[in-house]
C-alpha cells in the first residue's frame, strides 16, 4: 500500500533527513516506527500524510504518487487537535462536516462519500456518549484523545496515521488505548503507522517496526513483531526480548 522509492527529502539547504530511501508496507500492516528524536519519524508522517513532499524519489500510496493529502488516510496528532470552544460531538463531527461542505470531489471527500451520521456509533464504542455535550477542557486526557479518534474513524480511512497519540498521558489510560488501537486495526482492516519515542509501545502496536537513526537514514531497518496481537504478549518473554532487543539498536545508534 505504501511504497517509497529512492525518496530524498531535507528541510531547506539542511542535511537530508531521507537519501536514497526505499520502505514498503503492505495493505493491512501495522507499523511503530521508532528512533530518537530528530531521526525523521514525524517527517515520515507528515510526508505519509501528504503534508511534505520529497525533493527526489517517489512516495506511493495505494498506487497512486502521492501529491496532496488523499481522502481514505487518516491522521491522528499528538495534541489531539480539537477545537476548545467546540464540544465532543462537534469537535468528532467536525470531518464529516467538511466533507459534506466539499461534497464528493474526490479531492477533500472520497468520490463515492455519501453525507450520513456516521458518527453515533464511534461515539458509543469510545466510550464517548456520556460526555458528548462537555467541551474539551471539562474531559481527561484520554477522552479527549478518543475523541481524536472517533472524529478520524467516523471518515472510514484505510490508512491511519499517528504521531505519538499516547504519550501524554498515564501508564493505564495509555496501555488501554493502545489495546483498542489494536482491536479496531483488526476490526476496519486498517493500514497504521504509529510514530513513538516508546520501546514498549512499539513492541506492544508495530508488527513490524521500522528503526530510524540519526539522518541520513538510508536504509530501512525492519523488525518483524509478529506475536504483538497475541493475549497476554506483554508478560510473555517474547515481548521482553524484543524490547532489550530495540533498546539494544537504539543505543549503537
Amino acid at each position: 500500500m505504501i511504497q517509497l522509492e529512492a525518496l530524498t527529502f531535507a528541510y531547506g539547504d539542511g542535511l537530508p533527513i531521507f537519501f536514497d530511501f526505499n520502505w514498503q508496507a503492505q495493505r493491512g500492516d501495522s507499523w511503530a516506527v521508532l528512533g530518537p528524536s530528530g531521526c525523521g519519524k514525524t517527517t515520515l508522517l507528515y510526508l505519509l500524510a501528504g503534508l511534505q513532499f520529497p525533493q527526489s524519489g517517489r512516495l506511493l500510496v495505494d498506487g497512486q504518487i502521492l501529491s496532496r493529502p488523499r481522502p481514505h488516510t487518516g491522521l491522528i496528532l499528538q495534541e489531539y487537535g480539537l477545537l476548545p470552544w467546540a464540544t465532543v460531538h462537534e469537535n468528532a463531527l467536525l470531518g464529516l462536516r467538511v466533507r459534506t461542505f466539499y461534497g464528493p470531489d474526490g479531492k477533500h471527500a472520497p468520490q463515492d462519500f455519501q453525507p450520513t451520521n456516521e458518527l453515533d456509533p464511534w461515539l458509543e464504542r469510545l466510550g464517548l456518549d456520556d460526555v458528548r455535550h462537555k467541551y474539551p477542557g471539562q474531559i481527561s486526557g484520554g477522552q479527549r484523545q478518543r475523541t481524536a479518534i472517533a472524529r478520524t474513524l467516523a471518515l472510514k480511512p484505510d490508512l491511519l496515521l499517528m504521531d505519538e497519540p499516547f504519550s501524554s498521558l498515564d501508564a493505564p489510560t495509555r496501555e488501554g488505548l493502545q489495546k483498542l488501537m489494536l482491536e479496531l486495526w483488526i476490526e476496519q482492516e486498517l493500514t497504521m503507522v504509529i510514530v513513538t519515542h516508546s520501546i514498549e509501545e512499539a513492541a506492544v502496536l508495530g508488527r513490524k517496526i521500522l528503526l530510524l537513526h540519526t539522518p541520513p537514514n538510508k536504509q530501512a531497518m525492519v523488525i518483524d513483531n509478529p506475536g504483538s496481537t497475541e493475549p497476554g504478549f506483554r508478560d510473555t518473554p517474547t515481548y521482553l526480548a524484543l524490547v532489550k532487543k530495540l533498546r539494544g539498536y537504539l543505543e549503537d545508534r
